[in-house]
């Protein structure tokens, strides 16, 4: 999908460091962060349908999109306050926080690092709540995976995909999760994206699955209005992780998109825009603050992470 002028591609500097963002709309802020390979073009039609009511901001994580792609750390917890930073140059200072897949790690990051930033956390078929997750995605990690990926993805293959894409629209079909699949095969025929790429699945898998989980911190929402959503066909993370992460924070909503798979914002925008912005209608910003967080710390232990 062509973003319209409205949601264009805008650049700032954070560290000496170009970060990409697409911004639109007016009102309270909704931030939407993207998974690994992604980029702020997975939002453009939730973006369109949110504007109306809401402003909508959605960055490229470094190492994606047409932000910079330096030899650094693409860690959770760096990418988190890369959107902290973002938003303090931008000039907002709170936001609700929508992750999907690994931008759903980075945003439980972000509500973890910095409460007072965070109004609400919607988690969007979320990396980071267990260890399950698709075989392909621990290929990737494997010793050598970044002298066999350019063959994998070879960059001759990027004209000719993208004219079928095109083709396939002009003739009204539209197949999202294809779609979305295509952009993150696309990105890794580049390679500064592929090399970024390795560096951030390494961060968070290893070849036994998800290496980071934030199950044992999931108590710490607990004061700070959460949404689960997840397609009920997501062959990537298990929905069994979004009954995990209902089960752990307590008073958080679940939203099981029927028929959806890993991408449920894509593939079905206006049902998502719809249970989004419901969400963010009927419950009231966070007020949780670091030392309600100390608090919170103090008086319950963590659960297991299982």
């Amino acid at each position: 999908m062509t973003a319209p002028a409205a949601l264009a591609v805008e650049h700032v500097d954070v560290h000496g460091e170009d970060v990409a963002y697409r911004r639109g709309g007016d009102g309270p802020v909704v931030v939407l962060l993207h998974g690994i390979a992604g980029s702020s073009d997975t939002w453009i039609p939730v973006m369109e349908l949110l504007r109306r009511d809401y402003t909508v901001l959605a960055p490229d994580f470094l190492g994606h999109g047409a932000s910079g792609k330096p030899a650094g750390d693409y860690s959770l917890g760096n990418q988190a306050s890369g959107v902290r930073d973002l938003l303090h140059l931008l000039g907002i200072e709170r936001a609700t926080v929508v992750g999907q897949s690994f931008g759903g790690g980075v945003a439980m990051q972000f509500a973890y690092q910095f409460p007072e930033w965070c109004e609400r956390l919607v988690l969007v078929d979320a990396g980071g709540l267990g260890r399950e997750v698709s075989w392909l995605l621990r290929l990737a990690v494997l010793p050598g995976a970044e002298y066999v990926l350019p063959a994998v993805f070879p960059g001759l293959v990027r004209p000719w995909g993208d004219a079928v894409s095109r083709v396939l629209a002009d003739h009204g079909v539209r197949n999202a999760a294809a779609l979305e699949v295509w952009r993150a095969y696309r990105s890794l025929t580049d390679p500064p994206s592929r090399r970024a790429f390795v560096r951030t699945m390494r961060a968070v898998i290893d070849p036994g699955g998800q290496s980071v989980s934030a199950v044992n911190r999931l108590y710490l929402a607990a004061g700070m209005p959460t949404l689960i959503v997840w397609g009920e066909n997501d062959r990537i993370i298990p929905v069994s992780h979004a009954y995990r992460a209902r089960d752990a924070i307590p008073g958080s909503q679940l939203q099981i998109m029927p028929g959806a798979g890993h991408f449920p914002h894509a593939e079905d925008p206006t049902r998502f825009a719809a249970i989004l912005g419901d969400f963010i209608r009927t419950t009231a910003p966070s007020a949780l603050t670091p030392e309600e967080i100390r608090e919170l710390l103090r008086r319950k232990p963590p659960v297991e992470d299982g």
